[in-house]
């Protein structure tokens, strides 16, 4: 779509072995809102790549890119995340503005939460708690699982 974007590299490991890496493209507007413009993602078993599902690029089979992060969130703000019909259609919704949060990489305060979504997967949803200038630092499942994931390390190259 003619957009620079940054690739975030993201792991997810289960007792120390590779289950999933995710390429993630990223852009900042003027307004400060995040955009999310695809992925790449591979799912592992055993060491080895066994599915492509949920990858998806902007621009490519009606795929259009959705906000991550607004740059002026207010709380009930609801907004398209990703969005490419039938393969990734995450919604999210802000909760708070204010959570105070401590994961393995440290403690951070007026942090963002929200409530995550995708009517392709009906009975799952999910709280993220973002940190102004790091981003991401905590998932939770609050119905159809029960999985925390956590930030642990950040690597620039």
């Amino acid at each position: 779509m003619g957009v620079t974007t940054t690739v975030v590299q993201d792991t997810e490991y289960e007792d120390g072995e590779l289950v999933e890496e995710t390429f993630d493209w990223y852009a900042q507007d003027e307004a400060g809102n995040v955009w999310y413009f695809g992925e790449n993602s591979i799912e592992y078993e055993d060491g080895e790549p066994v599915s492509t599902e949920g990858s998806w690029e902007a621009g490519v089979n009606g795929a259009k890119p959705g906000i991550i992060m607004l740059g002026n969130p207010k709380v009930g703000d609801i907004y398209y995340q990703e969005f490419s019909p039938g393969e990734a259609e995450d919604q999210a919704e802000v909760l708070s503005l204010s959570e105070t949060i401590t994961v393995a990489y440290g403690s951070f305060e007026n942090c963002l939460k929200t409530k995550e979504w995708n009517p392709l997967e009906p009975g799952e949803e999910e709280n993220k708690y973002y940190a102004p200038g790091v981003g991401l630092l905590l998932e939770e499942e609050v119905e159809g699982g029960d999985e925390r994931l956590e930030l642990v390390e950040i690597t620039t190259e």
